[in-house]
C-alpha cells in the first residue's frame, strides 16, 4: 500500500528535510508541497491527499484552522517547534504531532502510524466480522513495519517478529530465520507505538514480545536478560529470579 501525501510549511528548510524524509520512505507518494495554507486550499479541496504534514503557526491560516476544513478522509500529522499545541492538535483527531526539530526515526514512526490506519481501514471485513462489535482496530490487519537500520530502510513482516530488545537510544528487533537482530535508531516508545497491541506486549520497560513466537528456549534467554536488567536497576546482584509467563502474556520477578 502507498499513501499520499502533501507537506504544508512556512519555513522552507522545513519543507525541504519533509520533502526529503517523504522520498525517501517507500510507501508515500509525495503530491505537493506549500508555504502556506491558502496556496493548499484549492490542490488540496479538488486533490484530497491521505496524509497531511501541516505546520501549525502560519500566518494567515494557521494549522489547527486549515485541519478543520480539510477533506475529512485526510489524515493530519502536525510539525510544529511549539509543544503547547498538543492538546489542540488531539482534539482536531490529528493522527501525530511532531516536535521539531524532527528526526526521520521520529518522522518514520509517524507514516508507519498512518499506514497502520490506513490499512485497518481499507482491510476487507467480512459478514461475520460486519456483525461483530469489536471495532476493526482490534482485528489486526497491520502486515509489515518499516524501521530504518545501516542507513537503509527495511521492511519487517510482524509475523517474524519475535521479540525487541531496548538499548538506550536503539532497538534490536530479533526476527525469525535471521542470524543476528535488526539495529535501529529509536525510542522503544516509537516503535511500541507502530506495532498493534492485540500481538505484542511489553512485559518489561527493555523488552516488547510477541508472545505466540516464543517458545521456551527464548523464554529462557529473555528471562535471562531480564534478570540481569533488573538486578542492576535495583543492586540486587544474583538475586533476582524472572519468569515469562507466555500463557497470561505477562512476565513476573521475585527476589
Amino acid at each position: 500500500m502507498r499513501l499520499t501525501c502533501a507537506i504544508i510549511d512556512d519555513e522552507p528548510l522545513a519543507v525541504s528535510l519533509l520533502e526529503s524524509y517523504v522520498l525517501k520512505t517507500p510507501f508515500l507518494d509525495l503530491q505537493g508541497t506549500y508555504n502556506s495554507a491558502l496556496d493548499a486550499l484549492s490542490d488540496l479541496r479538488d486533490r484530497p491527499v491521505d496524509l497531511l504534514f501541516l505546520d501549525i503557526q502560519m500566518p494567515e491560516l494557521s494549522g489547527l484552522e486549515f485541519s478543520r476544513i480539510l477533506n475529512a478522509d485526510t489524515r493530519v500529522i502536525f510539525t510544529t517547534a511549539f509543544d503547547q499545541y498538543a492538546v489542540d492538535s488531539y482534539r482536531v483527531n490529528a493522527l501525530d504531532y511532531l516536535l521539531k526539530p524532527i528526526s526521520y526515526p521520529d518522522f518514520l514512526a509517524s507514516a508507519n502510524k498512518a499506514l497502520r490506519w490506513y490499512e485497518l481501514l481499507r482491510k476487507p471485513v467480512s459478514s461475520e466480522e460486519k456483525e461483530e462489535s469489536a471495532p476493526i482496530a482490534e482485528k489486526g490487519g497491520m502486515e509489515s513495519i518499516f524501521v530504518k537500520s545501516e542507513y537503509k530502510l527495511l521492511q519487517i513482516e510482524l509475523r517474524k517478529i519475535l521479540y525487541i530488545e531496548g538499548l538506550k537510544d536503539y532497538v534490536k528487533i530479533f526476527v525469525e530465520d535471521e542470524p543476528r537482530p535488526v539495529l535501529s535508531l529509536m525510542s522503544m516508545k516509537s516503535l511500541e507505538d507502530m506495532l498493534p497491541s492485540d500481538r505484542f506486549v511489553r512485559v518489561h520497560r527493555s523488552f516488547i514480545v510477541q508472545p505466540e513466537k516464543i517458545n521456551e528456549n527464548q523464554a529462557q534467554v529473555m528471562a535471562r536478560d531480564i534478570c540481569s536488567k533488573i538486578e542492576k536497576e535495583m543492586n540486587y546482584p544474583g538475586q533476582i529470579k524472572v519468569t515469562i509467563i507466555r500463557e497470561t502474556r505477562s512476565v513476573s520477578y521475585a527476589k
